[in-house]
């Protein structure tokens, strides 16, 4: 398990759409977005390998065990979220809330193992944004819905070279949005709801400040609600990844006669 612990500063980074009439429609309101709106079946849901019986609670065993030993630290809760790169590809998630930090983990839910763990301590989360995704006004990369990002080193803008690497992980923020299987698999989908993590959240940053401010700093996290911006414009690696579920453990069929 690749464990990256973000301790100390360092660079890391729908609304409802109108009905259309049946019989015209203005060009300026018809909008082709590349990720329509997520699938609310049920069976659609089971082709996530996370849906399937004891996956969950495998993975949740895990990181108890993991945060406990190498930490010390006790799970207070677990989140399925889906994480927003800033090229704005997606990746499945396991959050997590202790009392000193928001572990996030790359877990294969194929063969039950964590695959990379970042730890983000709740003493420098700085600022907590809400709100719908937002693109360069000639970007061909769009997306439905709302996400939630978390600051915790505002101070330090990621450079260029970060930027325009999709595989840098250089950036100062991260980003969530709810898994598709919010509303495909109620018993998961209580711990899909970004309101109710970001709820936990804030608690918990605040609670973390009061008890052991980070050194050098201001206790306090802002929350404000703004858009959630991605500097992407072409998107065809976020588009090809996206609408095959590569950063999902999927089942993706069978091959054979």
């Amino acid at each position: 398990m690749e464990e990256k612990d973000e301790g100390s500063p360092r660079r890391a980074e729908v609304s409802p759409q109108p009905k259309a009439n049946s019989t015209t429609q203005s060009p300026s309101n018809s909008k082709t977005l590349l990720y329509p709106q997520r699938h609310d079946d049920s069976y659609e849901s089971r082709k996530y390998f996370v849906t399937r019986p004891g996956a969950f609670d495998q993975a949740m065993e895990d990181l108890k065990t993991h945060l406990a030993a190498n930490k010390g630290e006790v799970a207070h809760s677990f989140w399925l979220l889906t994480e927003i790169d800033h090229w704005n590809i997606e990746k499945e998630r396991i959050v997590v809330l202790t009392d000193a930090a928001l572990p996030v983990c790359k877990y294969d839910f194929i063969m039950l193992k964590c695959l990379e763990l970042q730890r983000i301590p709740l003493t420098y989360i700085e600022k907590i944004s809400t709100g719908p995704f937002a693109f360069p006004e000639k970007s061909l990369d769009r997306r439905n819905g709302e996400g939630l990002r978390i600051f915790w080193d505002k101070q330090q803008e990621p450079n260029f070279v970060s930027r325009w690497n999709p595989w840098s992980t250089d950036m100062p923020y991260t980003t969530f949005t709810e898994h598709p299987v919010k509303n495909g698999c109620p018993r998961l989908s209580p711990i899909c709801q970004v309101s109710a993590f970001q709820a936990q959240l804030l608690q918990a940053v605040q609670s973390a400040q009061e008890m052991s401010p980070a050194p050098g700093r201001i206790p306090g996290v802002v929350l404000v609600s703004e858009p959630i911006r991605i500097q992407t414009y072409t998107g065809m690696m976020a588009f090809f990844g996206n609408q095959n579920k590569l950063g999902y453990c999927l089942a993706r069929g069978s091959i054979g006669f």
